[in-house]
């Protein structure tokens, strides 16, 4: 018997694995690039840092006998598993290859992606998924379906134990939507992304209507009507580009600390732009993204959610080189009201960033919770709540500045010093109060401006003294709830040295397994 030599046995293995390497061949990978897509393995050289990346059960093969799928080689079961580095740190990558079966998932699919996600938990890496596949693999029946649960309950037990992040770089349907939806964070490509429960056709034979699948499932829809998507790309090199900025502000798990960065920027820059910024009149509007970026380092603020709900603003920046989430306002859009839209969309990025010991800044310029039927019918009441609850249980520094408006409940709502807000500062434009001048004189005096003789001069007289005596911060400040009242211009110094002070805080459990937060 002729034994074979190990360079035999290498040559045969490279032979093997080259074979894997072009996934579905030559000719599906061109079909890919001709829909506007990269291969499965491009993206993974584009997110990786280079020569970083080390594949993992490359040979896992499927075990289906069922609709001739015992004839049938899938390489690498549809799907790319390994590890590899992003400026240098580990993170966890499967990346679903579309050109074998459609990158549909089965039962080894579905393993190969578990295993990388326990062992993104056991050393504590990220995690992120690019999902390019026609979902379920029908052929393998309810194992598809076991594959699916298995992962959806990984992704929740990994839930606050490392980032995940979500890449849609094709069609994602059915099941196959859960996965991403349980993430922290979900990246769409312009074109290119589809995610629904249901599809068109679907939809046209349950109920009638008639819709594309880019109305239905786009990122457009996603990024500004459902809000499933945090961020969009205009294409895939934009879109991984984008990955790697995020995971320069995560901690690779909620054991660590954010990543520091050295800073130029002097956080005792002083910042008399502010009273340009400001209008004199509270009833007009001014750009809060504007205020944000002239009080973190080098002007620099990556917005998460930028196109859903614009009437808040959250997103990931820094100060004095240290990892900050910023929750604010935006007077540009419905006047700052909290909406139903709102509400979720800040509860969801506070509860994060109290996973993972980013400490909180709040920047403050509410009128109130936005009126009307429309809101209450879709439960503002519940939704409102959520943002209380959230900011009331993070345990993170948290940081408030009140600049303008900070009225009744949502003045309550926006990590004010009652929910456990650790430093609070104030602009001398703050106006605390229970609700508009207005709307208080009319309460307040109406028997007054009923009996005079001309009323609406009264009433106006009455609104001017009303403003001067409370529509200021030095009432909040007398009774400790401000704890500074502050020049504008030494802002960014303000919050710089309390976040210096509160780094070190600590706050122990309180001896429950979970409180039920309003869903």
């Amino acid at each position: 018997m002729a034994y074979k030599t190990l360079r035999e046995l290498v040559a045969e293995l490279l032979q093997k694995e080259n074979v894997l390497f072009e996934g579905g061949g030559k000719k599906a990978i061109e079909k890919q690039h001709a829909g506007g897509k990269l291969f499965a393995r491009e993206r993974l050289e584009l997110l990786l840092d280079p020569g970083s990346f080390e594949e993992i059960d490359l040979f896992v093969a499927h075990r289906s006998t069922y609709f001739g799928m015992d004839k049938r080689e899938l390489p690498a079961d549809g799907v790319v598993t390994g590890l590899g580095t992003v400026d240098g740190r580990l993170v966890c990558v499967y990346s679903q290859d579309f050109t074998v079966m459609g990158g549909s998932l089965g039962e080894m699919h579905a393993k190969k992606i578990c295993k990388l996600m326990d062992i993104a938990q056991k050393v504590g890496a990220p995690l992120i998924g690019i999902n390019d596949s026609g979902g379920a693999r029908i052929q393998e029946g309810i194992d598809s379906l076991s594959g699916y649960g298995e992962i959806f309950y990984r992704n929740t037990q990994a839930s606050g134990v490392i980032p995940q992040i979500a890449v849609i770089a094709g069609p994602c349907a059915g099941g196959a939507v859960y996965s991403p939806a349980l993430m922290d964070f979900v990246f769409m490509i312009e074109g290119v992304s589809k995610m629904f429960v249901t599809g068109p056709q679907v939809v046209k034979a349950a109920t009638g209507e008639e819709i594309s699948a880019e109305e239905l499932g786009g990122a457009e829809t996603h990024a500004r009507k459902s809000g499933v998507a945090h961020f969009v790309g205009k294409n895939e090199e934009d879109t991984f580009r984008m990955v790697r900025e995020l995971l320069s502000f995560l901690p690779s798990n909620n054991a660590e600390d954010p990543p520091f960065k050295e800073c130029s920027d002097p956080v005792d820059r002083r910042n008399t732009l502010f009273y340009d910024l400001m209008p004199a009149n509270p009833n007009k509007s001014y750009d809060m993204k504007k205020i944000i970026q002239e009080v973190v380092d080098d002007h620099s603020f990556l917005e998460v959610h930028r196109h859903f709900a614009p009437n808040i603003v959250v997103g990931f920046a820094r100060i004095g080189g240290y990892v900050v989430g910023i929750i604010a306002n935006q007077p540009q859009h419905l006047a700052g009201c909290l909406d139903i839209d709102a509400a979720d969309k800040a509860s969801r990025f506070i509860r994060f960033c109290d996973c993972f010991n980013i400490p909180l800044v709040t920047l403050v310029d509410v009128p109130g919770f936005l009126p009307g039927s429309y809101q209450e019918f879709g439960g503002i009441i519940r939704h409102g709540a959520k943002m209380l609850y959230a900011y009331s249980e993070a345990t993170v520094p948290k940081i408030t500045l009140i600049i303008r408006k900070a009225y009744g409940g949502a003045y309550l709502a926006m990590c004010s010093r009652h929910l456990g807000a650790d430093m609070v500062f104030a602009w001398p434009t703050a106006e605390i109060a229970v609700m508009g001048a207005e709307g208080a004189v009319n309460i307040v005096f109406r028997k007054e401006i009923e009996e005079a003789l001309d009323p609406e001069l009264k009433r106006q007289e009455v609104i001017a003294r009303y403003r001067e005596e409370f529509y200021n911060p030095f009432q909040a400040a007398r009774r400790g709830y401000v704890d500074q009242v502050i020049d504008p211009q030494y802002t960014r110094l303000k919050i710089a040295r309390a976040l210096e002070v509160f780094w070190t805080k600590r706050e122990t459990g309180k001896g429950k397994k979970h409180g039920n937060f309003p869903v």
